[in-house]
Order: C-alpha cells, then sequence, then structure tokens
C-alpha cells in the first residue's frame, strides 16, 4: 500500500477526530441552554459533512471562496417543515465554521495550534453564554380570562394570580389587548430565562 496514501488517511482521520471532538462539545454547550433534542442530530451530520465535503474537496483550490461560498449556502436555508431560529442558527454557523477550521488548516496549523484554535473558539462561546445567560429574558403570551384584575388598582392580585397558574417568577407584564365581548384579555409575561427554561402559550 502506497506511504503517502496511509499518511493522508491518517491526517483525515486524526483531523476528523478533533473535529468530532469539537462538534460534540459545541452540541453539548447548546444542549445546556436548549432542549429542542431534534437539533442535535443535525449539528453532527452537518459537522460531518461539511468537514469530509471541504476536507476532500481542498485540492480543487477552491479554499477561503469555497468555505465562504457555504457561509452563504446555509445562511439561505429554510427548512420546509420549520424556521430555524435565531438562536439554533447561531450554533448552525459555529459548527459550520469549526468543521472548516479543521478541514482547511492542515497546511497551516499544527495539532497543538488546531486544538487552541479550537478551544478558542468554544471558549468564547461558553464566555458568551454564561454571560448572556443571567440577563437573558423570555416571555409569554396568556389568554387571560380573569378580566377583572387588569385593573390598575389590582395589579398585586394579578401578578400573584399569573404566579400562581404559571409557577413562573414574573418581571413585567404588558396587557396587549382586551376583548370585553369574550371577558378575556392578552397578557405578554416577561421573566429571567436562568429561572425559566420552558417557553409555551397557555389558555
Amino acid at each position: 500500500m502506497d506511504i503517502s496514501l496511509i499518511e493522508n488517511f491518517t491526517l483525515m482521520a486524526i483531523r476528523f477526530a478533533f473535529n468530532l471532538v469539537a462538534t460534540f462539545l459545541v452540541v453539548v454547550l447548546y444542549a445546556r441552554i436548549s432542549k429542542k433534542k431534534e437539533f442535535y442530530f443535525s449539528y453532527f451530520a452537518i459537522s460531518v459533512a461539511v468537514f469530509l465535503l471541504v476536507y476532500l474537496l481542498e485540492d480543487v483550490k477552491m479554499e477561503l471562496g469555497f468555505a465562504l461560498g457555504l457561509f452563504a449556502i446555509f445562511g439561505i436555508i429554510r427548512y420546509r417543515t420549520d424556521q430555524i431560529p435565531p438562536k439554533e442558527m447561531t450554533y448552525l454557523f459555529v459548527i459550520i465554521a469549526v468543521s472548516v477550521i479543521n478541514a482547511l488548516s492542515k497546511n497551516y496549523f499544527g495539532y497543538i495550534e488546531l486544538a487552541l484554535a479550537n478551544l478558542l473558539l468554544i471558549s468564547t462561546l461558553w464566555a458568551l453564554e454564561k454571560a448572556l445567560l443571567l440577563k437573558q429574558e423570555d416571555s409569554l403570551l396568556i389568554v387571560y380570562e380573569n378580566i377583572e384584575n387588569i385593573h390598575k388598582e389590582k395589579e398585586k392580585e394579578l401578578l400573584e394570580d399569573l404566579e400562581n397558574r404559571t409557577g413562573i417568577k414574573i418581571k413585567r407584564y404588558r396587557i396587549k389587548k382586551i376583548d370585553f365581548l369574550r371577558d378575556v384579555a392578552q397578557i405578554t409575561i416577561f421573566f429571567d430565562v436562568k429561572k425559566q427554561n420552558s417557553k409555551r402559550e397557555i389558555k
């Protein structure tokens, strides 16, 4: 067997392992702040596909232009069944970036530099999530039927009733719409994501 073929395969296997570990760490980080498990498979599959595509086609001399083309393609992707939320799209770009770095850097980075580059990217992502999660706010739309509690003088009763029903510590709220004909009101409540990780519509 050709020695150069064995060396090339070994190099690809090592780079692939770097990419797989980096992808795993990114997905673990994503899993800590999101319960949407359907994206786990997509991130791993896209990572593997992008890495092999870029690595094996690098000799076609597309390199940076090819990598930027991948970002442009994925930037306009919208799955037909559901639109990708901004947070998931951001992690998708990170996965693509990690795969491209690990695939195209073989002529420029050694293993130590590659490990540091991956670690720097993931550490920055972790630090941003850690810092922003402390201040991140989410909202929830509620259709509320105790319309008598929306009076300004009954704000305390309204907040207590909403917190008892939802189990959410409410920071503030906004009355969006009042329907006196049906005796209901649409109220948007705001709360800290750190304390509440679920988002649902309650009626």
